[in-house]
């Protein structure tokens, strides 16, 4: 359940900023449909800085309900307090969830040593599978392979979305853990190369509009078919780049609602909505993905 194309799931909201019930419904029906491997519930692209706690527990509940059993639910469960962190992952346990996706504390930039007691303290608070988060160009801190290689030591923490789009860093990690340790690709360009150099799978923004494609595009790549691979990440790779033009999720969003997979591209201050020349150029990327 944890290889493959999984999604890092929008959060859709109503014009007034609150949880769209019918737009998340038709989201993961879409996923659904379309083999979409697992969900990320309220990671990162599901705004989970901007969310209360509450809202944060009642989507991810919400999506797990709604999937009915039909695809593995990961709940994100990240935070820049490590007590902060446990709350959240033990409200989740007996829950139905599959695993918990934990990003590296953000803005108060740790040592190693520090995200090293960070992680093992949320691994020792429960026993749900945790899968390790590494976004430096978002959280100002990194993850270096040797602190994740102590990490992989501890039973419950099963592998790394890595999202430097370092590609050097897979064969760093891959000698220093265990084989069973899995290498998540964190970053939709560099993705299929990825899992060439040995990773499982990604956790893509680009599935949420294009999750045929990418699910395709990684089951060929997992098989050893680069070939018709990179013919698929080809007409995906223009969109790679174009959802990463303004922070995201602002432009996976608007072409989620353009798609109709979504009533509304709304999102909540600091966001704001696309630009027009932003739009122009996700238009140029659509076209040219062939949906």
């Amino acid at each position: 359940m944890f290889t493959g194309s999984i999604v890092a799931l929008i959060t859709p909201m109503n014009k007034s900023g609150k949880i769209c019930r019918s737009s998340l419904k038709n989201l993961i029906n879409y996923h659904i449909l379309n083999k979409t491997t697992a969900i990320v519930s309220i990671g990162t692209t599901g705004e989970s800085a901007t969310l209360s706690q509450e809202e944060h527990i009642e989507v991810v509940m919400l999506t797990l309900e709604m999937a009915d059993k039909k695809i593995p639910i990961i709940a994100g469960t990240g935070a820049n307090a490590t007590t902060e962190a446990i709350s959240l992952t033990k409200r989740f346990e007996n829950s139905g969830i599959a695993a918990c996706l934990t990003v590296t504390p953000y803005y108060n930039k740790p040592t190693q040593e520090g995200l090293y007691q960070h992680f093992k303290a949320i691994s020792e608070s429960t026993e749900l599978p945790q899968i390790l988060y590494n976004v430096p160009s978002r959280t100002g801190c990194d993850l270096l392979p040797k602190t994740i290689a102590r990490l992989s030591k501890l039973n419950n923490i099963i592998g790394i979305k890595e999202a430097t789009g370092n590609l050097s860093r897979i064969n760093q990690i891959k000698s220093i853990v265990k084989n069973d340790f899995l290498l998540i690709s964190g970053d939709d360009a560099t993705a299929l190369d990825f899992i060439q150099l040995g990773g499982q799978g990604v956790i893509s923004v680009t599935a949420n509009i294009a999750a045929k494609e990418m699910t395709e595009m990684c089951s060929y790549a997992l098989r050893g078919d680069f070939s018709k691979a990179r013919s698929i990440n080809k007409r995906l790779s223009l969109l790679h780049e174009a959802l990463f033009i303004e922070p995201n999720p602002i432009p996976i969003k608007w072409l989620a609602k353009k798609m109709g997979l979504i009533k509304n591209d709304t999102l909540r201050l600091p966001m704001t909505p696309i630009s027009y020349n932003g739009q122009i150029q996700l238009e140029k990327a659509f076209q040219h993905a062939k949906f």
